[in-house]
């Protein structure tokens, strides 16, 4: 099917039972969903919506609020309705049970392709305006993002049994001694010229912060993909992907992170820098 029919075909599906509340947010429920998406009964649904929730705690966000458990006013037939359990999701949950549903179904293997099609649009696109960035704007770019990917990390790492916040500066440490060739986070500190209260990823350049945002998703998606368990484990874990990363870097004729120049300025004084700029626009 093409492309363009894909599209229209499921966003009619998913638009056509689209809520907005009193506030203007928009919501879907999830009785009304199920059928459209050809479950015969809600029974047959709910290991699909468990399996999203789920998805959805796993990638750092928290699934209460993306899947909000209401009451819904369902026909039970001559007219007459009748509260039953049901769930208030956000655009965010309707994807994720597209993408845990089954595909043997057409209207969700057509969803499945919309979202692949539309990921991989964005994905271009947000390739194409990167690469138009000023380095600095890279460094705001990839820093905002690795602070947010730092969050699903130390979510993850939690999960392995990584608890306490010494535990997490260990991990943490183990993961820059696998991509800096045994420096741990005090010896790059040091190496940078740093004063105890500045963060090193707030002095790195836009490739050095691109090592360490891969070394992140990839440590994040292990530990959960291969259900680590246990401290040492999940920190021999966090060196190797680090590892794995610096191996890559030296086969790829790459400099190694600790040789890469110390930016000018810190993320700290771009963002105040940034700022300025807009509080001067008309």
């Amino acid at each position: 099917m093409p492309e363009k029919s894909i599209a229209n075909q499921h966003h009619a599906t998913c638009e056509g039972i689209r809520h907005v509340d009193e506030d203007g947010h928009e919501y879907w429920l999830a009785r009304q969903l199920a059928k459209v998406l050809d479950y015969s009964e809600y029974r047959h649904f709910l290991p699909v919506l468990a399996r999203a929730r789920e998805a959805c705690g796993n990638s750092g966000h928290s699934a209460e609020d993306h899947f909000e458990d209401v009451l819904e006013m369902v026909e039970i037939g001559s007219g007459a309705k009748r509260e039953l359990p049901g769930v208030r999701l956000s655009r965010y949950a309707c994807y994720l049970i597209v993408q845990n549903g089954d595909p043997s179904k057409p209207v969700i293997a057509n969803g499945q392709t919309y979202f692949a099609i539309q990921t991989r649009r964005q994905e271009i696109a947000d390739d194409a305006k990167f690469a138009q960035l000023s380095e600095d704007e890279k460094r705001l770019a990839i820093r905002n993002e690795l602070a947010a990917h730092n969050k699903y990390l130390a979510a993850a790492a939690k999960d392995a049994g990584v608890e306490s916040q010494l535990d997490y500066a260990i991990f943490q440490d183990h993961g820059y001694k696998g991509l800096y060739g045994g420096m741990g986070a005090k010896d790059i500190h040091a190496s940078k010229g740093l004063k105890k209260s500045q963060k090193i990823l707030d002095h790195m350049g836009s490739t050095e912060l691109a090592a360490n945002l891969f070394r992140a998703t990839q440590t994040e998606e292990k530990l959960r993909r291969d259900e680590v368990q246990g401290k040492a484990q999940a920190n021999k874990t966090h060196y190797e992907v680090g590892s794995k990363v610096r191996q890559t870097i030296r086969e790829l004729g790459g400099t190694m992170p600790e040789d890469l120049p110390k930016p000018e300025n810190s993320i700290q004084q771009l963002e105040s820098a940034k700022k300025k700029l807009e509080q001067k626009k008309p």
